[in-house]
């Protein structure tokens, strides 16, 4: 991610800027995730998910903020619910609502946005080394 602009506090990237090393491959499960914006302070994110078709979320889980998608491409399901994210399409989850597993029908393109830090502990499609720093705190 690059650094906020000193001078105005804002950040700009273009498509064209992705680096493919800052991807985070998730060749299991068929995607990839690019993190736009991070907040170390609080956990909050904003990241780009690109699931193969094919690709998934194979538990029901919780998060420990509340989760917002936006569909830029593709169609990308929540088998439990039958909640099916096509182009256009935004889909809140909140903080510590059980949701999940999903399918991605087609190839797809979803922004993934989180208030806070994404889960209280490590899911089994995340490893210490993909989990960064988002983990709940303990207090």
């Amino acid at each position: 991610m690059p650094p906020l602009n000193p001078e105005t506090l804002e950040l700009l990237i273009h498509q064209t800027e992705l680096k493919d090393e800052e991807w985070i491959d998730y060749p299991e499960y068929g995607f990839r995730q690019y993190f736009l914006y991070k907040n170390p302070e609080t956990g909050a994110s904003i990241a780009l998910l690109d699931y193969d078709k094919g690709g998934n979320i194979p538990v029901k889980h919780t998060h420990a903020s509340n989760q917002f998608m936006y569909c830029l491409e593709g169609d990308y399901e929540y088998t439990d619910t039958g909640l099916r994210l096509k182009p256009g399409s935004f889909y809140m989850n909140p903080k510590d609502h059980p949701h999940g597993p999903t399918l991605a029908h087609e190839k797809s393109l979803l922004i993934e946005i989180y208030d806070g830090p994404h889960y209280y502990e490590t899911p089994e499609y995340h490893t210490e080394e993909t989990i960064g720093d988002f983990l709940a705190k303990e207090d």
